[in-house]
């Protein structure tokens, strides 16, 4: 028995055969194999949903860091919108990535556990239920054949015994016949001796012929009840393969975000923005607001009126001190409004190395192709302030901005209280000179 194994078992000729003696315990070590497979499953879905919630949430940072910086970038009209459309996408997306987490977490790897705990009952004293039922199967399956092979391992033993005795004796009369001091009385005991051994041979031979039938009619009887318990222990594993394929069909629904519908209306919406973007119309607000269809108050004649002298100029300086300052007009620590696009480039810029940097962000403090939010009037003439207070212009030419916002100022305070300056946006116009400070 010991030289015959199922070829299908492969090409290593160490390997047993399933019907040896005792090697059934492989198929019962699968029992201990399947509860620990699905604890690997689970740690390999905690995981998976550890990366989806990162990538959702580094999505969601730096989608609200570029929408700020867009929002304040020198990008108008419907452009400008088509681009926010972008980091709407990244948002929407980084719901759905979280939403893969919850499902691995509370549908995948809880349905992994309950199955677990239902195939796989503990015992008091260690191992599973399923495990020793399956032992104790084989057990009393290879009881009595094996004890037929004990007995027939015993017969070839004595018989393989008596054939080396009886090839000894017949060495040794086979001797004394050529030797001369061997007399006859010798050498008639050593003939009696082989004769005596061949009959021991012969003994055993029947013996161990008689204890290997034996065996042979025991084996159908033993390869029957083999077969049967270790039926039961393929249809336990029936089950967890089959239940392991749904698990990860399930799994594969949860990851394929190409079959949630969400995911696909996400993009068609930002096709949408995209191509609803008109240049037309982003032209013409520019040129409306920053350019020639800008109203403009052109010099008239004016008659003197000496009551006229006496009236306050058309720019007078606010009445009274500027307004106090509070918690509604100050912009708070990290507001975006605080913030200059040149200080967003630095913090950004430093995440990546020399090789992966963006092109977007390949220029330096001084250089000549840095972020396009960039206040580009730093070349020209003027010097940059910020605002302490909001101020809402009352008039065309006037300036509005928000505390905490930054521009230029291209015209010292004249006698009335007022300075011409530029906003970020380009757009210039006069501004209280009380309701700001140099930088």
């Amino acid at each position: 028995m010991s030289g015959s194994y199922d070829e299908s078992a492969g090409a290593d000729d160490t390997m047993d055969s399933f019907w040896e003696v005792g090697n059934y315990k492989r198929a019962v070590k699968r029992f201990d194999d399947g509860h620990r497979l699905c604890n690997d499953l689970m740690g390999c879905l905690q995981e998976r949903a550890k990366i989806e919630k990162a990538y959702g949430d580094q999505l969601t940072t730096w989608s609200k860091r570029w929408r700020q910086l867009i929002e304040k970038g020198p990008q108008y009209g419907s452009v400008e919108r088509a681009w926010l459309a972008v980091m709407t996408e990244a948002e929407k997306v980084s719901e759905l990535h979280q939403d893969v987490k919850n499902n691995l977490l509370n549908e995948d790897v809880e349905k992994v556990k309950n199955w677990q705990k239902e195939a796989y009952h503990k015992q008091m004293i260690g191992g599973f239920k399923e495990a020793k039922e399956a032992e104790e199967g084989f057990k009393k399956a290879q009881k009595p054949w094996a004890k037929k092979l004990k007995e027939m391992e015993a017969a070839k033993k004595t018989y393989h015994l008596a054939c080396k005795e009886e090839r000894l004796a017949a060495a040794r009369e086979a001797n004394g016949k050529t030797e001369a001091s061997v007399t006859p009385d010798q050498q008639k005991k050593l003939h009696e001796k082989v004769d005596k051994c061949k009959q021991d041979v012969q003994k055993a031979k029947e013996k161990y012929e008689k204890s290997l039938d034996e065996l042979n009619k025991c084996t159908p009887q033993y390869m029957e009840s083999m077969e049967q318990v270790f039926d039961l222990c393929q249809q336990h594993e029936i089950k967890r393969l089959t239940f392991l394929k749904e698990a990860l069909l399930d799994i594969k629904r949860h990851l394929n975000l190409t079959e949630n519908q969400s995911y696909a209306t996400i993009y068609r919406e930002l096709e949408r923005m995209i191509l609803g973007s008109n240049t037309q119309e982003d032209l013409k607000w520019f040129s409306n607001n920053h350019g020639p269809g800008m109203h403009m108050n052109w010099p008239a004649f004016e008659e003197y009126n000496p009551d006229q002298a006496a009236a306050p100029p058309k720019k007078k300086k606010p009445d009274g001190a500027p307004p106090t300052p509070s918690t509604d007009h100050v912009a708070p620590p990290g507001d975006r409004s605080s913030v200059s696009s040149y200080d967003k480039n630095q913090t950004y810029s430093a995440e990546w190395s020399d090789d992966d940097q963006p092109a977007g962000y390949s220029g330096n403090e001084n250089g000549g192709n840095g972020n396009s939010f960039e206040d580009d009037s730093s070349a020209g003439k003027g010097v940059r302030v910020r605002a302490l207070y909001d101020y809402d212009g009352q008039e065309q030419d006037e300036l509005s901005f928000k505390a905490g916002d930054e521009l230029t100022k291209t015209e010292d305070e004249d006698e009335q209280g007022w300075c011409r300056g530029r906003l970020d946006s380009g757009q210039e116009g006069l501004y209280p000179a009380n309701y700001v400070e140099p930088i």
